[in-house]
């Protein structure tokens, strides 16, 4: 099972692009993070959609590729999910035979609505606000706990 995180926003060298390298090192999943960023000075309205339309157009590159992927829309109005649940939930993915975990991250304003409607499941990392970066960070950690808790490795400790 391949693992995608689409993102709107260029990652900058620093702490928390070095601490995302660290774990998508560590991963046995394979694992890209893709970005897509607007740059034309748009705002509000207009430029969530337009990052919608990138990431939709993302989306349909990574179907064409490989198959119908499952897409996880990180949404402060999702489910939070406790570490043990989100590696619960990859891997009834993974039986399921999903080719690809796509994680889409949206822009300052979040994600468009229909991609959020489009998604397979909707993903919160608590209700707080966090730096895209930071969510990254969060994100590829968690994938890392789940693989250590799925390989029953004491990484993950209750």
């Amino acid at each position: 099972m391949k693992l995608r995180i689409l993102a709107v926003g260029r990652a900058r060298s620093g702490p928390e692009a070095a601490l995302i390298a660290e774990y998508q090192k560590r991963l046995h999943w394979p694992l890209a993070i893709e970005e897509v960023e607007e740059k034309r000075p748009l705002s509000g309205a207009e430029l969530k959609a337009r990052e919608g339309a990138l990431l939709h157009a993302a989306i349909e590159r990574v179907a064409k590729a490989g198959g119908r992927p499952v897409i996880v829309a990180l949404d402060e109005r999702g489910k939070s999910l406790g570490s043990r649940d989100f590696a619960a939930r990859l891997k009834a993915w993974q039986d399921q035979g999903a080719p690809e975990i796509l994680f889409l991250l949206g822009g300052a304003d979040g994600l468009a609505p229909d991609l959020r409607d489009q998604a397979n499941f909707v993903l919160s990392l608590g209700l707080m606000t966090w730096p895209h970066l930071l969510a990254r960070a969060m994100l590829v950690e968690q994938i890392y706990r789940a693989q250590q808790i799925l390989a029953g490795h004491p990484y993950h400790r209750d």
